[in-house]
């Protein structure tokens, strides 16, 4: 079975967005580089992003998202940016008329939440948790494999932190991925099991 992995830019001092929800520099290595990341071509990083980036998001067969970064997002207009089914932690329903065609599951509970991702993405691939208060959650519940970082060397100061309101400590392992990007650092670490 796949890994359930939480994953975000962050700043280098644990933000994924400012106080405004705003990402300031945190997503400028997506445009830094000759390497392209999707089809289109609108997304471009160094060779060593690519090299990781591509097979990680390849893996990702579905999302657990917060509603918070649904509404800002509008979903992705139903066309998720890795993975083919999301499912939105929310106490509220998707929206009348919203993309019918997209695989997109509202649950309020965040263990079914994960359970429904991981019947989603099948035997042999991921569940992305997106970092936040939705990520911190997961991990709180002691449900995720693994956090993965893309640290961007900026200091936000305040603002959305990478873990959410988790308070309780987790313990991670060595980091087994340390690549140096341009401009980012990306990082995973398997969670420590008791």
């Amino acid at each position: 079975m796949g890994s359930v992995v939480m994953h975000n830019v962050v700043s280098v001092d644990g933000f994924i967005a400012d106080d405004n929800d705003q990402v300031g520099p945190l997503f400028d290595w997506y445009a830094n580089g000759d390497a392209p990341l999707v089809e289109d071509g609108s997304i471009k990083v160094s060779q060593v992003s690519a090299a990781y980036v591509k097979p990680v998001w390849a893996k990702i067969g579905a999302m657990v998202i917060g509603r918070h970064l649904f509404d800002m997002t509008n979903g992705w207009e139903g066309r998720p940016p890795a993975g083919d089914h999301v499912v939105v932690l929310s106490h509220r329903p998707k929206p009348d008329g919203w993309h019918p065609e997209a695989s997109y599951h509202f649950v309020s509970d965040v263990a079914k939440a994960v359970e429904l991702a991981r019947e989603l993405a099948g035997q042999d691939r991921n569940v992305a948790v997106a970092a936040g208060e939705a990520g911190g959650q997961v991990l709180a519940l002691g449900l995720v494999d693994e956090v993965a970082m893309d640290v961007v060397p900026v200091v936000f100061g305040s603002g959305k932190r990478y873990f959410g309101s988790v308070h309780a400590q987790h313990l991670l392992e060595d980091p087994h991925v340390v690549i140096q990007g341009d401009r980012v650092l990306h990082l995973a670490y398997r969670v420590r099991r008791p």
